[in-house]
């Protein structure tokens, strides 16, 4: 048994860490709440260009934007995959990366050749380890998603598309259903399809300005920016409630450990008493 001296020096730095865990999942909580929020609010903006984006695409059945146009074969394929920049997490990350390891996989056994976006130094260091093509990255996001960080990347791949470097983009990432439960998936991004889009509920008839177009091209790209936007975003509300509750975990398995140890002390310290008790009746009985 080891002694006193010992469990007391365990004991106290099962406590410090405790604290540590302990603040850890009190900051994660009030970023959870922040992220919960900026998340809630990105979605009416992302259902309100789907709307105006599906009217517009019927609307004007003469011209095809190349983001409808299904491609006759698929040879490449890009994939999105949105990670996060720091551990202690739980199982977040992981999860993920194993749904995209499976894509990889099945994609090349296919004989697709992969492009990778990584957003996420998580999601970076895994595709850089497996030998994946990646052709933009972005990391150190920080608390909040900002568009203006993560243009440069998406837009590699959108003219990647158009350029028909590859034939489908795929997005990777976690989304929040709620505080407990977050699930890793993986989402077509182009071509976009019918169902994606959605049917228009009445016809609408537009004047273009300056043309169909010019109009429809924008139109969609802001729209596949607003989808990775709300993915990052969903990714980000994800990755805070899985810190809380993974912190949260640690704490109670802490205060467990320091319960176990002060019990293992204090036997300790019962059976040195005992002896020097014990050493002491001897030593009298002797004389």
């Amino acid at each position: 048994m080891p002694g006193s001296k010992e469990i007391r020096t365990k004991i106290k730095s099962v406590q410090n860490t405790r604290k540590i865990t302990k603040a850890m999942e009190m900051v994660a909580a009030s970023k959870m709440r922040r992220a919960q929020e900026r998340m809630r609010t990105a979605r009416p903006y992302s259902e309100k260009i789907r709307n105006v984006a599906a009217n517009i695409s019927h609307a004007n059945p003469e011209y095809r934007h190349p983001f409808l146009v299904d491609r006759d074969s698929v040879k490449r394929v890009g994939i999105i995959v949105v990670t996060t920049d720091k551990g202690l997490c739980g199982g977040l990350n992981t999860n993920a990366l194993r749904l995209a390891l499976n894509r990889v996989k099945e994609l090349e056994a296919q004989g697709e050749e992969i492009e990778v976006c990584a957003i996420g130094n998580k999601g970076l260091g895994f595709m850089q380890r497996l030998g994946a093509k990646v052709v933009s990255q972005v990391v150190a996001l920080g608390d909040k998603p900002n568009m203006d960080k993560l243009i440069g990347a998406v837009k590699v791949m959108l003219d990647g598309y158009t350029q028909d470097r590859f034939d489908r983009l795929l997005i990777i990432y976690t989304r929040f259903l709620n505080t407990m439960k977050q699930e890793a998936v993986v989402e077509q991004l182009l071509p976009l399809s019918g169902d994606a889009l959605g049917a228009p509920e009445s016809s609408w008839d537009y004047i273009y300005e300056p043309d169909a177009q010019a109009v429809l091209d924008q139109l969609l790209t802001r729209y596949i920016e607003a989808l990775i936007y709300q993915a990052v975003a969903e990714n980000m509300a994800s990755e805070q409630s899985a810190r809380m509750v993974a912190m949260k975990a640690a704490s109670d398995n802490a205060a467990n450990v320091i319960d176990e140890l002060t019990l293992i002390y204090n036997k300790s310290r019962q059976a040195s008493i005992t002896k020097e008790l014990s050493e002491i009746v001897g030593g009298a009985a002797a004389v």
